[in-house]
């Protein structure tokens, strides 16, 4: 990257001195190998290092097609797609970015010998393709992670919907875990000024997809008096839904695996924790037979923290090792909302607690452009607000995924791009100080 860019982009006051700025050739990147999808092979899960696939390289700069917007990273965060993505499973990244390629036009740029990962990104517009009129060059942004193509009509109601919706720097290429990303300029919106670039940088995917799966009528449609069982309370999701449910006035219950993330569950106000590990909860006997028994013993220790009441909706993520317990400590008629597998796919429950129960299970997928939205409007407000734990330098991005890969975050990893400190990128100090505490609650 050019000497002071970074300081040149901060300092500027207009968008022409941002648009007079030469766009560099190239930029440094975290990718994955195409040649190296199979390294993995035969090698557990478990065992599997980001380090070994993440490379930090120097790579070509794309031109922002119609509809396109090229932005100056200055800081990402990391999720579980980038997991994912970095471990190859459950199936390489490439296969879908040829996918996406084969749809033809700009998409066709997509399928390279590299993938740029990352979902999330707080920068500065550099330059803008043509049909954007909303955004210029020198506005100070945020990217959500819905790539949507909208030329179908089942898109048009719910844009999650869309045949052609993907997950940008998980499904498509040119992601913000690098210098320089490309984003769709619908997915931009407004950078929250009393935060830091990379404080700004980590709400993104997660808190979107907490907004739509709790909050939006897509969803669970969480409302005043709800209790609400969140498991990985602590954790990257977990966090936003404690705040969403909190603000709502809902009581969270909050699972977590270690006496540090019950406290960071205390301090933003939740009163209802379970640690499972010091409890010993093993919802499995072996690897195919669920220990029911555990699920009893774990719906008994929800109710002595609610007073006798069984959880209206349960917020779901982990998968497999979770669901059957999900399922059965819902309340008659209760909802079950998931997101994500992260502990496996391939779910078991068993289904006389769901259809003699009436209950339902919901699947949520991210969130749309309205939704999404919404949820930055309250990071902007000061009403949510970001739960950064760590920030590593884009050199070090492979021990960022490994701490999410084995759990030991808290919270959300932040990812230091072209910004060369933490402390960079707040124009609101004055709201900054008002929301100090809760912003660190993390760190």
């Amino acid at each position: 990257m050019i000497p002071g860019f970074a300081e040149t982009l901060e300092q500027a006051t207009s968008p022409g001195e941002v648009a007079a700025l030469p766009v560099p050739g190239s930029y440094r990147a975290a990718v994955l190998l195409k040649d190296e999808q199979t390294m993995f092979d035969g090698v557990p899960v478990r065992d599997r290092k980001p380090a070994d696939s993440l490379h930090v390289r120097q790579v070509p700069t794309p031109d922002p097609g119609p509809g396109e917007a090229l932005i100056a990273v200055m800081a990402s965060a990391v999720n579980y797609n980038t997991v994912w993505s970095a471990l190859f499973t459950p199936v390489p990244t490439f296969a879908m970015l040829e996918r996406y390629a084969r749809t033809g036009g700009s998409a066709a740029r997509h399928d390279l010998p590299y993938h740029v990962v990352g979902s999330d990104l707080a920068g500065v517009v550099l330059r803008t393709g043509p049909g954007v009129r909303r955004w210029r060059a020198g506005d100070r942004v945020v990217a959500h992670c819905l790539s949507v193509e909208l030329e179908d009509a089942a898109g048009h109601d719910d844009s999650m919907l869309d045949p052609e919706q993907r997950i940008w720097g998980y499904e498509t290429n040119f992601g913000g875990l690098a210098e320089l990303a490309l984003v769709k300029a619908n997915q931009l919106m407004p950078k929250a000024a009393h935060l830091t670039w990379v404080e700004a940088a980590s709400p993104g995917l997660v808190n979107s997809t907490v907004y739509r799966q709790l909050v939006s009528h897509h969803g669970a449609g969480m409302k005043l008096g709800d209790n609400v069982l969140i498991w990985g309370a602590a954790g990257g999701l977990g966090s936003y839904a404690v705040q969403y449910a909190l603000a709502a006035g809902a009581t969270p219950i909050c699972v977590v695996s270690s006496e540090s993330k019950a406290e960071v569950c205390r301090r933003m106000g939740a009163e209802a924790v379970i640690d499972r590990e010091a409890e010993g909860y093993r919802f499995w006997s072996d690897e195919h037979t669920p220990n029911t028994r555990e699920w009893r013993r774990f719906g008994s220790r929800i109710r002595d923290l609610t007073g006798g009441e069984d959880v209206d909706i349960v917020f779901e993520h982990p998968g497999r090792e979770t669901f059957g317990a999900s399922v059965y400590v819902a309340r008659r008629g209760g909802t079950v909302v998931t997101c994500a597998s992260t502990s496996g796919y391939q779910h078991q429950f068993d289904n006389r607690y769901l259809w003699m129960n009436v209950k339902r299970i919901l699947g949520s997928h991210f969130a749309n452009y309205h939704e999404a939205w919404q949820a930055n409007r309250l990071i902007l407000r000061g009403r949510v607000h970001p739960t950064l734990s760590t920030v590593y330098a884009l050199d070090d991005v492979g021990r960022a995924v490994d701490d999410l890969h084995h759990n030991r975050h808290k919270g959300k990893v932040g990812v230091l791009c072209l910004s060369p400190t933490e402390d960079r990128g707040v124009t609101d100090p004055a709201t900054r100080d008002h929301h100090l505490t809760a912003i660190n609650r993390f760190r």
